[in-house]
Formats: C-alpha cells, structure tokens, sequence
C-alpha cells in the first residue's frame, strides 16, 4: 500500500507527540507534515494546490483551538476551496461540545476524536483513522 500523507495540524508539541507515538504503535505508514498553527496549515495547502511537488495530503487531522486561525475556520475554508474539499478531515480536539462536533459534522468533516476520551479509547479511535483517508 502506497505511504499515506497526512497532515497534522496541532500547537501543542505533547500533543502531536501523542499522535505519533499512536502511529507507530499502530503501525501507521504515514508521511507527516506538521502545521503548529491554523494559518501555517492553510499556507501548506495553498503552496500544495499551486506547487504540485509538495504532496497533496491524503488526510488532514485538525485540532479546533489553534492560534491564529482556528480549526473551525481553517475546517471552513478547506471545505469550500475547490482545489482541497475532497481532501478528508478528521477533528481531534480536546473540545466535547456539542456545538463544535455539530459544526465539524456540518462542514464536512469525516470524523470527530475528543483528546479527552481516554488514552484507550484514543488510541483505538486513532488506529482506524486510515479507513478515512483518500487514496
């Protein structure tokens, strides 16, 4: 199976650490590009649907409170670009709010993973985050 892409965004460093511990633990072939922040993410894929020698991602993992721009808006603005729509998005965020899974789920995304579910729970959410991808 070909290397997936995947982009995460995410400003918090302990965080994205988790994330890739729950890769390898899971034996996740991905390629990771990294946005610390909502406007670094949006740059990456504007410079990628321009410049076709920076790889498309295959999945976008997005934390909804990001400096900057946040996800919410970064979610919005993905979803109503023609060149990055079709791209999957999952929310991983360590929001429970109705209102923000509600939003998510209205702009597109594909799956919604609380951070605050458990590192069991997360984990087992994580390691099925592939089937969402795009190849």
């Amino acid at each position: 199976m070909e290397q997936l892409k995947i982009l995460i965004v995410e400003d918090n460093p302990a965080h994205f650490r988790i994330l890739q511990y729950v890769f390898q633990k899971n034996q996740i072939n991905a390629n990771v590009f990294h946005a610390k922040d909502g406007q670094e993410a949006l740059n990456m894929l504007m410079e990628e649907s321009k410049n076709h020698s920076v790889p498309k991602p295959n999945l976008i993992l997005l934390d909804l409170n990001l400096p900057k721009r946040d996800g919410r808006e970064v979610l919005k603005i993905i979803k109503e670009d023609n060149n990055l729509k079709d791209i999957p998005v999952v929310i991983v965020s360590t929001s429970d709010r109705d209102e923000d899974i509600t939003y998510a789920k209205n702009y597109g995304a594909v799956a919604y993973i609380s951070k605050s579910i458990g590192f069991e729970n997360f984990n087992q959410q994580l390691s099925q985050i592939t089937k969402y991808a795009k190849l």
